[in-house]
């Protein structure tokens, strides 16, 4: 039995089961998700579904190819519902994940905002406190003019 060495990259194995690349999968099925979710897509379906059920009641027997039940149509909407659910509900959860990012990311920016707006309050009130100990020119003009009374009434 050999222990697997952590310091050197394992050997590649081959594998019967196809790679693809998650990240390019789920763009690809963001875009499938917008597209279905538009008018486009609606009017196409109902264009497809319109001359699906025209040809089938109204051509020849021979040429039709799904008869009045229109089982094979069913089929069909039922095959493209069960892939565009699950490609509808990744593009959510990516979505999602996106959304949480930008959520912490919008919170992490909110708490240094906050920081920011702390710091300068505590700046602002030094400030006033400073200048209330600091002597205004209304002061100094009242305290030489008191000095000045003082010196004439002198002899």
């Amino acid at each position: 039995m050999t222990a697997e060495r952590l310091d050197q990259p394992r050997d590649l194995r081959r594998t019967l089961r196809p790679h693809y690349d998650p990240e390019a999968f789920g763009r690809l099925s963001e875009r499938i998700a917008r597209f279905l979710g538009t008018a486009r897509f609606i009017v196409y379906m109902t264009v497809v579904v319109a001359i699906w059920v025209i040809w089938n009641a109204v051509a020849p027997a021979e040429l039709a190819f799904d008869p009045y039940p229109f089982i094979f149509l069913t089929l069909m909407l039922s095959l493209q519902a069960s892939y565009a659910a699950p490609l509808i509900l990744l593009a959510q959860n990516r979505q999602a994940d996106r959304d949480r990012v930008q959520y912490e990311q919008d919170r992490e920016a909110a708490d240094r905002n906050q920081a920011e707006i702390e710091y300068l309050t505590r700046e602002i009130a030094a400030l006033r406190m400073a200048l209330n100990e600091v002597a205004t020119r209304d002061y100094l003009r009242s305290e030489l003019q008191h000095l000045l009374e003082e010196l004439r009434e002198r002899p």
